[in-house]
């Protein structure tokens, strides 16, 4: 039998963990780099946990999600919990040592990949599993977190990822991961006998996996999973929390079992209806998700109630919830004072959609009256938005409508190559980075001063100059053969697009967690795209000044512009993304015509933004790739288009990238060790590819063997002529010293193997 336990009725599915103003990020970083100790590591993390218990207290949920704060990432928080990590790292004795060297790295140990979670910007690292991995249960984070909120008279829930999200994200030896399920499944249920112990009254099994493609025996699965869980002698209730997308087919196996809960996500897909034909929900816990745990926009709370109120006929009970965790949203709107009125009243980040989950539990339970003026309010807001007149710009609509597929095309690859290498003049094997260097402490100390006003924009200019000037010196010295400017004078790869772009807003502490210690500040998407004057002109001629060898010009793509932003929910992402193209486009020809020779526009994001049913993905990529197309087919074909994708599982979108047509695409290869090369022989890609060929999220110095290991890797994949020679990803994140010493392996490396 459970727990006694009665039914919830306001919730969210997950929290934010890095800090309302990053404590935690800087606690880590302080950590790694030997200022702090763990016990100051650790007094921050409670000191956050603490706060944000009490917070949500007081705003008035009555059911707490715990567990949920993590040191770097959630899954790899499962996999410490179920005994997984790899054992690479198990002669680490030191525990919080040996979490991060599985999530970093050493200089002797490699990390786990790291990839993107569903269609997220979050990251998460991949477990491994093999032969050898014997699963067993250390659930004393989890305990602790709990036993944490209770003596704080917190309600509170913990959440774990669930047995099947788990094994499917899971990396498996022999592919089969899901054949582990039963030894899971007992631990599992080892983990509901603690919890219940520990006077746990609920717990939240996250299983966002049950929102894609299943087959029917992985629907089975399903089923026999949750009936073995909920049939526990001793256990709390159960609730299973879906998200992202429709649970489809999986949600009438979790109805089938005896859990109490489920949580759906009604922002994405999910419609009152699916639930009516499934009548043993009328036994259930319905948790509702009506507010948006992933954009910003405010929740339009008539429609939300009309949704809760028609579910009231189909579920036992109904609790109003975040479609999702609030891991994807910034804190508060507190901070932003410098955002326009109009616009601010537009949004919700994370305590204002608290603030609405309550709102609406209290409009459910006590009738509209008690929150008139609430409604009254977001009702205001909603017609403000709805009829602001920065929403649609008739000179943009009017120039894409213009378009046709003759501004799609170049002329076919190998005869661009023949024309680009007559006019680059590179030789086998070039070397390249991807765009950005080190942002030192002069860097931020600059832009802090100018954003303060103790330095005028001249000086500013000038200081960035000299880092460029460095940045340049330093290539040349390495003996790069295509080179960068080092990105000094952007806060952002999105972020520094969107602020030089109309219809964009940025905030100034709206800060989002990417992995680990990385947070990004998505800007708002509000309106039509354009772009009013030359963005990076100045920058990449000045470099190109200094130096005979190329420069790339380096720029942002529609669609990773898009997904690395709250994007406006009123018109099609495709449309959105075709207005940010032809901006991109604009720039593209003025650095053509500025005389630069290679340009690189980055789509890292294309595989993050694909939609999580195969039946949806058709349409997505061909606007995706259409939009990318358009961004970059304005050049001469002399001109050498270069992308730029990494970190995601890239076999579903083979086609699309090489649908994109660019000359030469650089790719995350390093931690999946050349893999992706199989996948794109296996599509028979005939365009240039930069494998990349060490890995930039670890601090670790590839060394020359190494890199020369897996350059022959992938010249087994890949003919030479083809072939280039890069790290995965920016530089932005690493220090000085560490990646000087990568990039001469890294030239010395290819230099050999010429």
């Amino acid at each position: 039998m459970t727990v006694s336990h009665t039914p919830f009725t306001a919730t969210v599915l997950g929290l934010p963990r890095v800090g309302p103003n990053r404590e935690l990020k800087r606690a880590i970083e302080a950590y790694w780099a030997g200022r702090a100790d763990a016990g100051h590591l650790h007094t921050v993390g409670r000191a956050l946990r603490r706060a944000q218990l009490l917070e949500l207290r007081a705003a008035g949920l009555d059911s707490v999600p715990v567990g949920t704060f993590s040191y770097y990432d959630q899954v790899l928080d499962t996999a410490v919990l179920l005994g997984a990590l790899p054992r690479r790292v198990a002669g680490i004795a030191d525990p919080l040592d040996r979490y991060f060297a599985a999530a970093r790295g050493t200089d002797t140990v490699a990390p786990l990949e790291m990839t993107k979670w569903f269609d997220t910007n979050y990251h998460y690292l991949v477990p491994e599993i093999d032969a050898e991995t014997v699963f067993s249960l250390h659930p004393d984070k989890l305990l602790a977190e709990l036993a944490e909120a209770i003596e704080l008279g917190v309600a509170a829930r913990p959440v774990v990822v669930g047995p099947l999200t788990f094994l499917k994200l899971a990396k498996a030896a022999d592919g089969a991961a899901l054949d582990r399920l039963p030894e899971l499944v007992a631990l599992y249920r080892d983990l509901l006998t603690r919890l219940a112990d520990a006077g746990a009254q609920w717990v939240q099994f996250d299983e966002p996996v049950l929102v894609t493609d299943l087959t029917e025996t992985e629907i089975a699965l399903v089923r026999e999973t949750y009936t073995e869980l909920s049939s526990g002698e001793r256990r709390p209730a159960i609730l299973v929390a879906t998200y992202f997308g429709h649970p489809d087919g999986a949600l009438g196996a979790l109805a089938d079992t005896a859990i109490e809960g489920v949580a759906v996500d009604f922002t994405a897909g999910t419609q009152v209806g699916d639930l009516a034909v499934l009548p043993a929900l009328a036994t259930k816990l319905v948790v509702g998700g009506v507010v948006d745990g992933r954009n910003i926009w405010r929740t339009d709370l008539d429609a939300a109630l009309g949704t809760l109120g028609t579910l009231l006929g189909s579920a036992g009970s109904v609790a109003v919830s975040s479609s999702s965790s609030l891991l994807h949203v910034p804190y508060s709107l507190d901070p932003e004072t410098e955002l326009d009125e109009r616009l601010r009243s537009w949004l919700a980040f994370g305590a204002e959609k608290v603030a609405e989950v309550r709102l609406l539990a209290t409009a459910l339970t006590t009738g509209t009256d008690a929150v008139a003026a609430e409604l009254a309010a977001a009702r205001a807001a909603a017609e403000s938005r709805r009829t602001d007149p920065r929403l649609h710009d008739e000179r943009v609509r009017t120039r894409l409508a213009a378009l046709d597929e003759r501004d799609l095309n170049r002329l076919p690859a190998d005869e661009r190559r023949a024309l680009q290498r007559d006019h680059l003049d590179l030789p086998v094997l070039p070397t390249t980075t991807i765009g950005s260097y080190p942002q030192t402490s002069a860097i931020r100390l600059a832009r802090a001063a100018l954003r303060k006003g103790e330095i005028d924009e001249a000086e500013y200019v000038r200081r960035m100059q000299a880092e460029i000037a460095d940045v340049i010196a330093l290539q040349e010295k390495l003996g790069l053969d295509v080179l960068v400017h080092g990105e000094p004078e952007r806060n952002d790869m999105v972020q520094y697009f969107a602020e030089l772009l109309d219809g964009f807003a940025a905030t100034d502490n709206g800060w989002v967690q990417s992995y680990g210690t990385r947070c990004v500040r998505p800007p708002i998407l509000f309106g039509d795209v354009s772009r009013p004057e030359p963005m990076t002109l100045s920058w990449i001629g000045y470099a190109q000044s200094l130096t005979t060898k190329p420069v790339k010009g380096m720029l942002t793509g529609p669609v990773t512009i898009l997904a690395w932003s709250f994007v406006r929910d009123d018109q099609p992402l495709g449309d959105s993304a075709r207005q940010v193209a032809l901006a991109i486009r604009d720039e593209t020809v003025d650095l053509e015509a500025q005389g630069t020779r290679v340009i690189q526009v980055d789509e890292p994001a294309l595989r993050e933004l694909l939609p999580l049913r195969a039946a949806d993905q058709p349409a997505y990529l061909r606007w995706s790739v259409d939009s990318f197309r358009l961004a970059t087919a304005g050049v001469a074909d002399t001109t050498q288009v270069h992308t730029h994708l990494c970190y995601s599982e890239f076999g579903e979108v083979i086609s699309a990238i090489a649908g994109l047509d660019a000359d030469v695409t650089s790719i995350e290869a390093a931690r999946s060790h050349m893999e992706v090369l199989d996948d794109l022989n296996a599509a028979g890609f005939a365009l240039g590819v930069g494998p990349g060929v060490y890995d930039i999220h670890s601090p670790r110095v590839p060394s020359v063997e190494e890199i020369t290991i897996s350059l022959s890797a992938a010249l087994k994949a890949v003919p030479a002529e083809r072939l280039w020679v890069n790290p995965d990803c920016g530089l932005k994140t690493r220090g000085p010293v560490e990646v000087e010493a990568s990039l001469r392996n890294l030239v010395t490396a290819a230099a050999a193997l010429r």
